[in-house]
């Protein structure tokens, strides 16, 4: 595996487009499906599905485009640091959606000001694997929601426990409500695809859904896609409310009766990185102030 390989990856997929993807890289088309190719073989699976008209990731593809995105810049990384000689702090973290991501900012700006050879990333992956990258040590710490691990290197930090909210917009005839019960909630409810979020969040979402008809029920692919049909007017739906983590525009009811949830930060328990500690600190201060 080598740059040329993940570079004509990461093009293709993001333009889902060979040709662009050869202008992009100034290298000639038959060049970059040689190197797509070789790639593929190397890994054992398909990275694309390729049709005379139309090309797309496969699951192993999305799967693997962050660490792509990662071997690739960590190569770039290493090349530009040790040609400079300097000695760069890499931080890597994760989170499942752009709403976790909104916590990182004004922690980053007091890391960026303590320790001015930080070179934080902040990679959105959606998917329950999100954690493995935290105990293959592709990514240092990784946001989200106390799940029961029987056996992993992984510890916790708990940031804090917050109950389900009904979301929506603040002309939805819900919104006038202060606070609300499981059997108050009616009208159309907008619910996230089980692969995209944690199980207890589906389990809540799945409850209202299933007993609604179909003209009500709108299923997303994002929990992004669920509060922008919110805003859109379409319904509501149900997710934790993490403070510090609102999307500005939408109305945010607490719902007695269903069960809170713990969210916090993964990270392994060796905590070696130069940075992590005092991340952590920064962090649960953000997030509990």
């Amino acid at each position: 595996m080598n740059t040329v390989q993940l570079e004509c990856f990461l093009a293709v997929a993001e333009h889902l487009n060979f040709s662009k993807a050869s202008r992009e890289l100034k290298i000639t088309q038959p060049a970059v499906s040689h190197q797509i190719q070789s790639l593929e073989e190397e890994l054992g699976v398909k990275l694309f599905v390729r049709t005379s008209k139309s090309v797309a990731l496969t699951q192993e593809g999305i799967l693997f485009a962050p660490d792509a995105q990662l071997i690739l810049r960590t190569a770039l990384s290493a090349r530009e640091r040790l040609g400079r000689h300097e000695h760069f702090i890499p931080l890597e973290l994760g989170c499942h959606n752009s709403m976790e991501a909104d916590l990182f900012p004004p922690v980053l700006q007091r890391l960026g000001e303590e320790f001015p050879l930080l070179r934080p990333n902040i990679r959105l992956v959606p998917f329950p694997s999100l954690l493995s990258l935290v105990e293959t040590d592709q990514i240092h710490a990784a946001l989200g929601i106390r799940q029961d691990q029987k056996k992993s290197i992984l510890l916790f930090r708990e940031l804090c426990t917050v109950p389900f909210a009904c979301i929506c917009h603040p002309s939805h005839p819900l919104a006038q409500h202060e606070s609300l019960r499981k059997r108050d909630l009616t009208g159309n409810f907008i619910a996230c695809s089980p692969r995209q979020i944690h199980d207890t969040i589906f389990t809540i979402q799945n409850s209202i859904l299933a007993g609604l008809p179909p003209q009500q029920r709108y299923v997303t692919g994002s929990i992004e896609s669920a509060f922008t049909l919110a805003k859109a007017r379409f319904g509501y739906t149900l997710y934790p409310d993490i403070p510090r983590a609102r999307v500005e525009g939408l109305r945010y009811i607490p719902v007695t009766g269903l069960p809170q949830v713990t969210f916090g930060v993964y990270y392994q328990q060796k905590n070696d990185h130069p940075v992590l500690r005092r991340f952590l600190t920064l962090l649960t201060q953000s997030v509990q102030s």
